[in-house]
């Protein structure tokens, strides 16, 4: 048997949506961008050394970036 009350549900399920803010497009254009292109130079896979452990950056057979430790 059910014990959850009908009404109740529906009151949750209608609380308004609240969306996150926005960052301004100026934001956008300070931040320093580099081309997977550039940073694989033909590779599939790349080290990056940050703050003495090794990382590893992937792409993978669909195209995605992957970063393991």
């Amino acid at each position: 048997m059910n014990s959850h009350n009908h009404d109740a549900f529906h009151h949750r399920a209608k609380r308004p949506v609240i969306e996150a803010a926005r960052r301004p497009e100026t934001a956008l254009l300070s931040l320093r961008t580099v081309s997977s292109a550039a940073l694989f130079e033909g590779e599939h896979e790349i080290g990056i050394d940050h703050r003495g452990a090794l990382y590893r950056l992937k792409i993978t057979r669909q195209g995605k970036l992957i970063l393991n430790k």
